[in-house]
């Protein structure tokens, strides 16, 4: 492969410019995304019909199906980095670069068209599952997931068997993920039933530990407060510096989060963290399950904009409650801009939301020490 095609070329750009320090784990990662690029440049080379297509078709055919590459290790350890450095380099041109979630609402909607196909006679094939794995594999040959993690017991039941097709049609896989594969959906409901996928997922992927010394990510944290207030142009600018850092200056883009059929828009987002509108999150008619969905989706939510709450704003109270007790719960990493100190903040003195936000002001402190932003992330469902 041409040295500007490299993984391990690009990630040393990057120390070179002071971008990333140099850590071994991660440069043995670069190494391994490599030896799987040049493994994929031979199979590119090998559907060419080119003067030497049948020379290197001829040594496939004997060879064994490529194997992807799983990424596994705590937060901030730079999995989605080196990821989305291997995807841009990638050398075949089918590829898709997913967050798991999105991945899997979009193999939900197939699903769907094809029972409603189904019921109006345009198909007669029952199972949903080949089709739909045919047409993922025609559009993909390379899949890339970014945090890996299943608590969801309808995406459970179907991994095993779309990815027994997907695997038999030669799709490749590279993932990232907080938990080693025996770890995936555990504790889930008829985890049994799921247990096959792990064993398979063990046979086309080789396991990489990136248990790198540092977490970048808290370094990142803690070059900065995470909470900034009063509210004006000085915590406006706070944040943006703190989104610069966490996202290495990403213009954002836009996603959507799919909850039981709702959809909720962010507006803001890149390498895993979200940025929102105070308004936004708790203006809006949002519950437990959508929070939890977020806090699932991205390891990081930057809120912009939290007001002092009155009775007046009582709603809002309640939902950013809720909205603080799910990335409490699920160790989901906060940075603020607020309009006083979390005590603070809600200045009624009677009613049930006065008791249950001195809680939360507790929690909203604590989710600025070492020991919460160390924390590793836990999965729960929505």
């Amino acid at each position: 492969m041409p040295a500007h095609l490299r993984v391990e070329e690009r990630y040393n750009t990057m120390i070179l410019s002071k971008e990333l320090d140099e850590d071994p784990v991660q440069r043995k990662a670069a190494k391994a995304l490599d030896q799987l690029n040049a493994e994929l440049a031979e199979l590119r080379l090998a559907r060419k019909s080119s003067a030497l297509g049948w020379l290197f078709a001829k040594r496939k055919a004997a060879a064994p199906p490529i194997k992807g590459l799983y990424l596994w290790g705590g937060v901030g350890r730079g999995k989605t980095m080196l990821m989305d450095l291997f995807f841009d380099v990638a050398a075949i041109k089918r590829k898709r670069r997913s967050h798991f979630h999105t991945f899997m609402a979009d193999v939900h909607e197939r699903i769907h068209a094809h029972r409603q196909a189904l019921k109006a006679g345009t198909t007669k094939q029952d199972d949903p599952i080949p089709p739909v794995a045919q047409a993922i594999a025609n559009e993909s040959m390379l899949i890339c997931f970014d945090e890996f993690h299943v608590v969801d017991i309808a995406d459970a039941m179907i991994l095993g068997r779309l990815f027994t097709q997907l695997f038999q049609r030669g799709v490749v896989l590279v993932a990232t993920s907080n938990v080693i594969p025996s770890e995936l959906y555990k504790d889930g409901l008829n985890r049994a039933l799921f247990m096959p996928f792990v064993e398979m997922l063990h046979r086309h992927v080789d396991i990489f530990e990136l248990d790198a010394d540092k977490d970048y990510r808290i370094d990142k944290l803690g070059a900065a407060p995470t909470w900034y207030n009063p509210l004006g142009p000085v915590s406006d600018h706070a944040m943006d510096d703190a989104w610069g850092r966490l996202t290495n200056h990403h213009d954002g883009e836009t996603y959507t989060v799919t909850v039981k059929g709702r959809d909720i828009p962010v507006h803001h987002q890149a390498h895993g963290v979200a940025r929102f509108s105070f308004d936004e999150l708790c203006a809006q008619p949002l519950g437990a399950e959508d929070y939890l969905a977020l806090c699932n989706h991205f390891h990081t939510l930057m809120i912009d904009g939290i007001p002092r709450m009155g009775v007046e704003k009582r709603n809002e109270a309640k939902r950013f409650i809720t909205l603080i007790d799910a990335m409490y719960d699920t160790r989901t990493k906060l940075i603020a801009s607020a309009d006083a100190e979390a005590h603070e903040l809600y200045t009624a003195t009677t009613g049930n939301e006065a008791f249950a936000f001195d809680r939360t002001a507790s929690r909203l402190i604590d989710m600025r020490s070492e020991d919460y932003l160390r924390a590793p992330r836990r999965a729960m469902a929505a």
